[in-house]
């Protein structure tokens, strides 16, 4: 069963707490329907830093910055990003980059 990094992209935190809440218990069931799958949780990405070939290093993580990322195992690709459809993030704007991840 091969690894597959969910990059999330973009979506926000809403400024209620009744409505984070709402956010927080969406990614709380998703989880919970990822069940095994989720090789580990994740978490949100901070500041970011990119650093170009000549050595250049801006702010900002380009023009769409990762926002965090889950890594979850599945039998393929398909059945992995049939796992991301379900995500919060999804519903609050963002997008999610499906990466297969190889053993070395």
């Amino acid at each position: 069963m091969a690894k597959y990094l969910l990059l999330y992209h973009g979506g926000g935190m809403p400024e209620s707490e009744a409505e984070q809440k709402k956010v927080m218990d969406a990614w709380g069931a998703w989880y919970g329907q990822l069940g095994a799958a989720v090789a580990d949780g994740g978490n949100p990405i901070g500041q970011t830093r990119t650093i170009a070939k000549d050595g250049t290093v801006t702010a900002g993580g380009g023009a769409n910055p990762a926002s965090g990322y889950t890594i979850i195992s599945a039998d393929t690709i398909d059945a992995a990003v049939s796992l991301a459809k379900g995500c919060p993030i999804l519903a609050g704007g963002g997008a999610i980059e499906v990466c297969e991840t190889f053993e070395m």
